[in-house]
């Protein structure tokens, strides 16, 4: 199984990020070396909304975890955020493959 973790950003996300990036990306690439975060990144015009994909033995868990340290949401850069499991049914890396 795979976790997705959804953020919403606050409206000026652009500028209110710029302090707490680095710190931000830091954590993201952390999370990938230790195996947990697939990919990571901004979606839509905007853009208001990222979403994260986690891997793992517990990638639902893992994206709370990383949600509740990142210094974005911890400084209000993103308003809200939800991570869910998302059971992968296609492509070479899916958790659980399904073939006609």
């Amino acid at each position: 199984m795979h976790a997705v973790l959804e953020y919403t950003y606050a409206d000026d996300y652009l500028e209110s990020r710029e302090q707490y990036r680095a710190d931000h990306l830091r954590a993201g690439w952390e999370a990938v070396e230790r195996g947990e975060l697939l990919l990571g990144g901004a979606i839509g015009e905007g853009p208001f909304k990222g979403l994260l994909i986690f891997t793992g033995e517990n990638p639902v868990q893992a994206a709370q975890a990383f949600a509740a340290a990142d210094p974005y949401v911890i400084n209000g850069v993103v308003t809200a955020w939800t991570a869910g499991p998302w059971t992968t049914v296609l492509g070479n890396d899916a958790a659980s493959p399904v073939h006609p």
